[in-house]
């Protein structure tokens, strides 16, 4: 089946592969070799040479290696704002932009989270129409990743998976683990040795079988395209790659008709693969093409830690292409030395007029407690990466003021407490009398503890301006 001149089909790549490293989608279950044949309305295509490949387990194009993507059949897509009101309050409501079985019926209500006034932070760094689009309260594991997952666990089910998998920096590991759960797989998830401890146990307590590896992402996904061939497991972020990176369109699809079905002038996304800020502007794209809202040209800003900053570095260069780099950051959520998506990352943020930063480690931290103290969002240390580098784009006034903004805070901070130990000491306990009581607000400790991150946060930010 192939789709008309209207269908969009943008592909990702999960690393940069030889012929060897590819999974050619041969041995994959039975179940899945008789779904082969294409499902209505969106199938597999390669970004390269635009070869259709049905719908089945690959994320590679066995013709010239490139990358496949999900193309749609727009022209037989009838979505209108009434229809998507009528459905669940979940990212479940955008079901018929997603490639989902027809007997798909979901077992979480995932996403849907809340579109933020962010007045307090926008006065501290510089803004005054700021919003934060706050995945840190995703379910069911606090992450977007829960939105990615669920799609990719749908298709898993179709294709006879009964082991799920995943290659992952922590969050991702998460959200595998508790829907594989929910849904009756098994996992078993590949993680970097160093991950946070939170995001280890939040793993485990799931019943997932974890597999640390001594190395970095980038090895442990390598390792992992290997695997996904020789035992025939579901990974999501390798042969079910193309679905899973679909369920990132939700967070703009959200975006959108949390803004009155407008788009907004830009949109501040951490980037790791690189996958989330191309589904944004997909989802964007498809609202458009859609009639759903009126176009209009939105600039994409990419944000990374300084320590892991393959794709702004490419942008900062004026490259198309980017260089692989050895993570080292506390940021370990978007510690990905070589992207899979970072050369449409960098097209995205290109094509757009936007731009892309990066933060230093002190910098992430002291943005994690100024969003905690002007905004109660506690955010993991990628959400402080993305309120690091918004204020550097406002001080460089690459976004302006009162433009529409969003920043994407993509995780929740109790997943990685470790950033911050030593950053808040515990004064001594005082007696249960009034006059203890009294005492102690007089003292320094008390007075102080209030604007003690935020005034550190003002100083490390006017020391790297």
């Amino acid at each position: 089946m192939r789709f008309g001149v209207r269908s969009l089909c943008i592909s990702f790549l999960f690393f940069h592969p030889g012929k060897e490293d590819c999974f050619l989608g041969s041995n994959f279950p039975a179940a899945a070799r008789r779904k082969e044949q294409a499902m209505p309305g969106y199938e597999l295509c390669c970004r390269e040479c635009g070869k259709s490949w049905g719908n089945q387990p690959r994320s590679i194009c066995d013709d010239c290696f490139s990358p496949l993507e999900i193309s749609y059949d727009y022209q037989s897509l009838r979505v209108t704002r009434e229809q998507i009101a009528q459905g669940p309050a979940n990212m479940w409501r955008y079901s018929a932009l997603l490639p989902l079985p027809e007997s798909y019926r979901p077992s979480l209500p995932v996403g849907f989270t809340p579109l933020l006034r962010a007045p307090q932070l926008a006065a501290q760094i510089g803004a005054r129409n700021l919003y934060l689009k706050n995945d840190a309260v995703c379910l069911p594991t606090l992450s977007f990743k829960d939105r990615v997952v669920s799609v990719a666990l749908a298709q898993a089910r179709e294709f006879g998976f009964e082991t799920v998998s995943c290659s992952s920096t922590g969050n991702l590991a998460n959200s595998v683990a508790a829907q594989a759960a929910r849904n009756g797989f098994k996992s078993v998830i590949f993680i970097p040795a160093d991950l946070e401890p939170a995001k280890i146990i939040g793993t485990q307590v799931f019943g997932a079988k974890l597999v640390r590896i001594s190395g970095s992402y980038d090895q442990v996904n390598r390792l992992c395209s290997q695997i996904a061939e020789e035992h025939r497991w579901g990974f999501v972020n390798v042969n079910l790659r193309p679905y899973y990176a679909e369920g990132s369109k939700t967070v703009g699809f959200e975006i959108a008709e949390q803004l009155g079905w407008r788009l907004p002038d830009n949109v501040v996304v951490p980037m790791a693969g690189g996958s989330l800020i191309t589904k944004i502007k997909k989802a964007f794209d498809e609202l458009t093409m859609l009639g759903l809202v009126e176009p209009k040209a939105v600039r994409f800003f990419g944000a990374q830690a300084t320590g892991c900053s393959p794709i702004s570095t490419a942008v900062k260069q004026g490259a198309n292409e980017i260089e692989p780099q050895k993570p080292a950051t506390i940021a370990r959520s978007l510690a990905i030395g070589n992207p899979a998506d970072g050369h449409y990352a960098i097209k995205t943020i290109k094509a757009s007029g936007g731009w892309a930063e990066d933060v230093s480690d002190s910098e992430v931290v002291q943005s994690i407690q100024l969003l905690a103290e002007t905004e109660g969002i506690f955010t993991e240390t990628a959400g402080g990466v993305t309120v690091g580098c918004a204020r550097k784009l406002y001080k460089q006034d690459r976004i302006l003021p009162d433009e529409t903004t969003v920043l994407c805070i993509t995780g929740n901070g109790l997943k990685t407490t470790d950033v911050l130990a030593g950053k808040y000491e515990l004064a001594e306990p005082i007696p249960p009398k009034i006059a203890e009581f009294d005492k102690y607000m007089e003292s320094e400790v008390f007075a102080g503890e209030g604007a003690r991150a935020t005034q550190a946060a003002a100083r490390v930010f006017e020391e790297v301006a």
